[in-house]
């Protein structure tokens, strides 16, 4: 759990790795804004100022007050109203211009933060582009989503309110010093004792607060994850009535968080009246030395009213420092994380000399391939095979053989260890990678519709393509039928929420958007795997439209879809073990007869 910012004391903050290190590139990344900071920084000290010099204005008026109420008794004067009228007009100027400089600090930070916000998810998102698809199968969705959500939104809001908190609380600790001296160095002597002290408590209460904290932290994602796998997985709870179990191990966890939760808020609970009986103990020390001197008449009994509002003041800013150190704590390691996902290594987009990708014909020519996800582990040992334009290839295989993986190789996700895969003569390096793309169309097992229009989903494929087109190409995939029953047809509105069109229905809806892409390669994994035989009968027939005339590459598992490929691979183990038509396959009663033979033996 992270507790942000404001986290009481004690709380245990995520720290960043290399604090200098990130604070040093941090401020180098805001550079460019470094006179909007210098504005911050003058109008926060000027705020500051003006703000201190408050106490020590109040404090003539007191004096005057003070002495003319005396001399009115005594019936030697009066109480001067039009000079304590004009000091408060003064005071009160000067609190207007206080305000006045943090409302226009506080606006030029903000702007500045969100400026560094919106710059940072925009290098994130371009970043997203650059990356090897490697680095996304390494790690969780919401892994990357938390850098451009939660990390930035941390920092954000971190460096808003740290930078400014930092400039006017050493400007009031520095301020209120100067002020507190100018009136009484022995009261100010006074006032500095209780500091130690007040430290001394808030290390005793932060020490033994910070185990249970952690322990607080660590029970409470616990209890998270229990409650999500038990949610997710409800129904198999009650299936094999474990509900009992289930419950026992919940009230176990919820036991150990409550007993560490109550220890931490309370002992964070005690920080404050133990700072606040360490204060008063301060202000009586300075009311008595205050009154003895003001009988001596050192000091005015408008300088004491003063000099106790600094020692207010004085506490003040030191809590908040403790509370800025856990800001730049939470800061640095959200920047931390964002700087490590910008240096991440990015794959080569673009060549000196790159191939054209006009006029494909689709001939394929994969060269002793080798390659391996750990060049230590080869997953791909030696993989051979021409393909000539217009050929449908089916690739099958057990899973894990490498099938998928070699169309990842083709379209350059990743790229060969050794060999050479070619595009019409053209080793796929030789093309910028986004070009090569530009040759392929594809239509995956998990379908992929964004919010939008049915309309919209398909002209995905070609953002100039007409809304007669669009109709064709759904037509073309057997899609237009079941559309135009939808409420609103093609302009119907697809989300998570949406029910009404099947996964077979949006299958048709990728191959709609492939067939309207016209790419003269395509490539079908394992398209027709989660659906019924009825609707697969349906998108195969798409698909068959789909690949006339086209090279296409099949990866399929139902053998049944394949029969009609003008070639098929048989890989095992990463390697082609037989090659050749559905039925001299067959008639060699080899790997691929096993395989077909087991899903139809019944």
């Amino acid at each position: 759990m992270h507790r942000g910012p404001g986290g009481p004391p004690g709380a245990a903050v995520e720290k960043a790795k290399n604090f200098r290190g990130t604070l040093r590139k941090l401020l180098s990344y805001i550079g460019s804004y470094r006179f909007g900071v210098l504005a911050v920084l003058i109008f926060a000290v000027g705020s500051t100022i003006f703000n201190i010099s408050g106490p020590k204005i109040l404090s003539k008026s007191i004096t005057i007050l003070y002495e003319g109420l005396v001399a009115k008794l005594s019936g030697t004067g009066a109480i001067d109203f039009a000079r304590i009228g004009k000091i408060l007009l003064l005071l009160l100027g000067i609190y207007l211009l206080s305000a006045g400089f943090a409302f226009i600090q506080g606006w030029i930070m903000t702007g500045i933060t969100q400026k560094v916000c919106f710059r940072m998810r925009r290098e994130i998102s371009e970043k997203i582009n650059r990356l090897p698809l490697g680095y996304f199968e390494s790690r969780t969705v919401g892994e990357v989503l938390s850098r451009i959500t939660n990390d930035v939104d941390t920092l954000g809001q971190s460096l808003n309110q740290s930078v400014t908190q930092l400039i006017t609380s050493v400007t009031t600790i520095v301020g209120v010093l100067i002020m507190m001296l100018t009136i009484s160095p022995l009261m100010t002597l006074i006032a500095l004792v209780i500091l130690p002290v007040s430290l001394l408590f808030v290390m005793l209460v932060v020490r033994i607060s910070q185990k249970y904290f952690r322990a607080q932290q660590k029970y409470l994602g616990d209890i998270n994850g229990q409650i999500e796998e038990t949610f997710s997985g409800h129904n198999v709870v009650r299936v094999f009535n474990q509900e009992e179990r289930t419950e026992n191990s919940f009230n176990k966890t919820n036991d150990k968080l409550y007993e560490s939760a109550w220890k931490s808020q309370f002992l964070s609970g005690l920080m404050h009246p133990l700072m606040q009986f360490v204060g008063n103990l301060g202000y009586v020390g300075v009311a008595v030395a205050g009154s003895m001197l003001a009988v001596t008449g050192a000091i005015t009994v408008g300088d004491i009213q003063a000099f106790i509002q600094y020692v207010r003041n004085f506490t003040q800013p030191i809590t908040q420092l403790a509370q800025v150190s856990n800001m730049l704590q939470s800061m640095a390691a959200a920047a931390e994380r964002v700087f490590e996902f910008l240096d991440e290594k990015e794959e080569d987009q673009t060549v000196e000399h790159p191939a054209s990708i006009t006029d494909i014909q689709g001939a394929v020519q994969f060269d002793h391939v080798k390659f391996g996800y750990d060049p230590r582990k080869p997953v791909i040992h030696d993989f051979t095979c021409d393909v000539k334009p217009g050929q449908m290839v089916a690739i099958v295989g057990p899973t894990g053989a490498g099938k998928t993986t070699m169309v990842k190789l083709l379209m350059r996700f990743y790229d060969v260890d050794s060999g050479a895969i070619r595009l019409d003569g053209h080793d796929v390096r030789e093309f910028n990678r986004s070009n090569l793309r530009e040759g392929f169309g594809m239509v995956l097992q998990d379908t992929w519709l964004f919010k939008g229009t049915i309309m919209e989903n398909i002209r995905y494929g070609r953002l100039d393509a007409t809304d007669e087109e669009v109709i064709a190409a759904a037509k073309a995939a057997h899609a237009d039928h079941f559309i135009q029953t939808l409420p609103g047809g093609y302009q119907m509105e697809l989300n998570e929420e949406i029910s009404n069109v099947s996964q077979g229905q949006k299958q048709l809806l990728t191959i709609a958007r492939a067939i309207l892409a016209d790419n003269p390669v395509l490539i079908l994994d394992e398209a027709t795997s989660s659906v019924d035989t009825r609707t697969e009968a349906l998108i195969q027939s798409a698909m068959n439209r789909l690949m006339e005339g086209r090279t296409s590459f099949v990866i399929a598992h139902r053998l049944s879809t394949i029969r009609e490929a003008d070639m098929i691979l048989v890989m095992r183990d990463g390697d082609i073990v037989e090659q050749g038509t559905h039925h001299e396959l067959l008639d060699r009663g080899g790997f691929y007869a096993e395989l077909y033979n087991s899903q139809f033996a019944s």
